[in-house]
């Protein structure tokens, strides 16, 4: 209402001044009702403009407009099967496959780049039972990492790996599980106990661990199409890594950069095989990966010779896990694989950290780190590892 009375006060003071000089008097000039229309719009114009202004520092100051340059789809790697005979279009519908061909064992690659690119490349690999949803979101529907790195100047690179979500095809035929499993992984992840049909999350825990998060977490699961086990046992690791790799080259070979590769849990093994298949990998950034090579494995070999800088983040409910959960014990022994790496790494001059986050006082996180409610406070904490290493 100000804003109003000031424009017709501003319009009422301008017709008045093109009075006094004469310019409402002469032969075809502009009319008192005309310029006092007139003085009104281009007052207006200006307020909005003004407006538009300070919405925009403001939107600005406060970092809340992320702004996508470019954003897109592909496919990268795979094979192409072709079944014996001739395919004959009159009998389109017959059974066999006969002379036809599938494509298959691709990764699937959701990629944006923000309009500020600062940093370079993040190609990000899920785990076991998920897909890239995991990296873009949070069970309560917060900001995931790769909003976040992308608000810190990355492009990123969302990957669904061979046989998995959006690339499902496959060479192989799996078996989809239908048994009741939530609980199983609610434990394996060290988010809590399950008793009584209730979560009871670990004492301090950052999961969000209400109701309606918990349907949410648990909807993230993605079956395999190439699995017959309901354990990942036949997870095909080097399947999977020729498909990252091949990621991987398709940035370099848009982007001219190298990639830091960041993987999850089960996706650390062919986060480390990657490296025998590509030279484009700037960095791996691997989260509570299910263990690392040994020293006399031909993907140490891989890492080592390219010098690739490592660093491995594990969270909370190791050291201070419940102690009758097997999933306590079997997190000890995969966070020491990791150990041994470094050891054996930094003996060869290479650059490797195993990054426990209750002794850098984050405490509190699970096995979906990049989820909580700290999420973010993780997240900056990579940040710094990259600008400082990388």
């Amino acid at each position: 209402m100000r804003n109003r009375a000031f424009i017709r006060l501003l319009a009422a003071m301008t017709a008045g001044m093109l009075l006094m000089t004469g310019c409402g008097s002469s032969a075809g000039s502009t009319s008192e009702a005309e310029a006092t229309e007139s003085a009104e719009e281009a007052s207006e114009e200006t307020a909005e403009t003004e407006s538009s202004d300070v919405d925009m520092e403001e939107s600005e100051s406060d970092g809340s407009t992320l702004v996508i340059a470019e954003q897109g789809m592909f496919s990268a790697g795979g094979i192409t099967v072709t079944s014996e005979g001739t395919f004959v279009p009159e009998d389109q519908w017959e059974e066999t496959g006969a002379g036809q061909t599938a494509h298959v064992d691709h990764a699937n690659v959701l990629y944006q780049i923000p309009e500020e690119e600062t940093g370079l490349p993040m190609v990000f690999l899920h785990g076991y039972g998920q897909s890239r949803m995991g990296w873009m979101t949070t069970p309560d529907g917060r900001e995931g990492w790769s909003t976040m790195f992308l608000r810190m100047g990355h492009s990123v690179y969302l990957i669904d790996e061979p046989r998995r979500g959006e690339a499902g095809a496959t060479s192989v035929s799996g078996e989809i599980s239908t048994k009741t499993l939530d609980q199983r992984w609610y434990t394996q992840f060290r988010i809590g106990r399950w008793e009584n049909g209730e979560s009871i999350a670990n004492e301090g825990s950052q999961f969000p661990n209400d109701e309606e998060s918990l349907d949410q977490f648990f909807r993230q699961m993605t079956p395999d199409t190439g699995m017959t086990s309901d354990m990942g046992a036949d997870y095909d690791t080097e399947t999977v890594a020729q498909a990252v790799a091949a990621t991987i080259d398709e940035v370099y070979e848009r982007t001219g950069q190298d990639s830091i590769l960041v993987t999850h849990s089960q996706g650390g093994g062919a986060g480390w095989m990657a490296a025998e298949y590509t030279d484009h990998i700037a960095a791996i950034i691997a989260i509570e990966p299910g263990g690392a090579p040994t020293s006399d494995s031909e993907e140490f070999q891989a890492v080592t010779e390219k010098n690739i800088p490592v660093t491995m983040y594990f969270g909370d409910y190791i050291d201070n896990g419940d102690p009758d959960l097997p999933a306590t014990a079997a997190w000890q022994a995969m966070r020491q694989m990791c150990y041994d790496f470094e050891d054996a790494y930094t003996e060869l001059g290479g650059n490797c950290t195993v990054v426990d986050l209750p002794e850098e006082g984050i405490t509190g996180n699970s096995h979906f780190m990049f989820q909580e409610l700290n999420n973010d406070v993780i997240a900056e904490h990579i940040q710094t590892w990259i600008e400082e290493n990388i």
